[in-house]
């Protein structure tokens, strides 16, 4: 089967899933049925029924129906995933637990679960109850040690400019507003998920030109945002009525131009060629002996050995292990934390020479 990229295919999932080729999914976002088990309806104090999900599509007839049904897709699922991907999938206490349990038994790597904490959650009317006020998501690696996307040093745009936490709670109201989508002025789907929460869990982990899957489609959130972020998407959904309506928003979509200065977020100097910390001296850029100072505390110092290690109270290293010794076994980058004093007498980063190296300068 042709790659159906940018299509929406209609049919049953399960069965779709099996015809796709292997290993061919950068990224795969799943908001499966979360099987409620809703027994009665749902009133609030003032009379007024609650639009519950109640869909023939999140019913199952017993927890082993449920478990059958998420261990094939998330079987086939995983055969689709190119070696480097990922997968998301999102829900909540009625399911999400099952579901990490599946992804452990079919040998995917658990990488994070995520909590996206509502704004605006739903009271617990009855009063029976803690109030429901977050969903769960598991990011998971097709295999432990594999090399797979995640784009760091953007998603620290989104706290601060610190690490990105697992625990998303500032943004992401539920779906409200213009966003939500309704049909004669009824919700078109009971659990369409907000275009804020596609727009993190795509840029963390694909880039431009990849591939995502997305085998719930529903209203085409997914692909909305992968439009817009110059990725290409496969959508899969069953009911006919969601089809259109998601086809119908994603045609409306025109994105900005492709530019890859702009849209290509990936952390530029990892992807720049790598300089061995010896090259330095070879290009005389610094001296054997030569003393280096360490950030924060110029106190500190380190001799630079003819073989590109230093010297430091009598251990010797490489920057990156005398560095983490300083920061006491805490993540560093020697290439940040060592400096260097210049004709002038101040204090730079090594990685200011290396990147004259980079440049072709020595």
């Amino acid at each position: 089967m042709v790659l159906p990229r940018n299509q929406i295919l209609h049919g049953d999932s399960l069965e779709i899933l099996k015809q796709l080729p292997e290993k061919s999914i950068d990224l795969i976002f799943a908001d499966p049925p979360y099987n409620l088990q809703l027994s009665q309806e749902l009133w609030r104090p003032n009379n007024s029924r609650v639009d519950a999900v109640d869909d023939d599509w999140d019913q199952f007839e017993s927890f082993q129906a449920y478990d059958e049904f998420t261990r094939e897709w998330l079987s086939a699922c995983r055969s689709l995933l190119k070696d480097t991907g990922t997968i998301w999938v999102i829900g909540t206490y009625h399911n999400i637990f099952r579901i990490g349990v599946i992804l452990q038994d079919l040998d995917f790597w658990l990488l994070n679960d995520v909590i996206w904490i509502k704004t605006n959650p739903m009271p617990n009317f009855r009063g029976v109850r803690l109030t429901n006020a977050h969903e769960t998501l598991i990011w998971a690696s097709k295999f432990k040690g594999a090399k797979y996307t995640f784009n760091h040093h953007a998603m620290k745009a989104f706290n601060r400019g610190k690490q990105m936490r697992s625990d998303w709670e500032w943004v992401f109201p539920l779906c409200t507003g213009n966003e939500r989508i309704k049909v004669n002025g009824e919700k078109a789907h009971s659990t369409q998920k907000p275009e804020e929460l596609l727009y993190r869990v795509i840029l963390s982990s694909s880039h431009p030109g990849d591939l995502i899957l997305d085998p719930f489609f529903g209203t085409g959130t997914t692909g909305a945002v992968a439009k817009r972020l110059h990725r290409n998407w496969i959508g899969i959904e069953r009911e006919a009525s969601y089809v259109e309506i998601a086809q119908n928003r994603i045609d409306r979509i025109s994105p900005e131009p492709y530019d890859e200065n702009v849209f290509d977020i990936r952390d530029k100097k990892r992807l720049a060629p790598r300089v061995a910390f010896v090259r330095l001296l070879e290009a005389g850029l610094l001296l054997p002996g030569q003393v280096l100072y360490f950030r924060g505390d110029p106190e500190v110092t380190a001799q630079v050995k003819p073989d590109g290690r230093l010297i430091f109270n009598g251990e010797e290293g490489s920057i990156h292990q005398i560095a983490r010794k300083l920061v006491r076994d805490g993540p560093c980058n020697g290439w940040d934390l060592w400096q260097y004093k210049d004709s002038t007498g101040t204090l730079n980063p090594i990685d200011v020479l290396r990147e004259m190296i980079r440049e072709g300068k020595y």
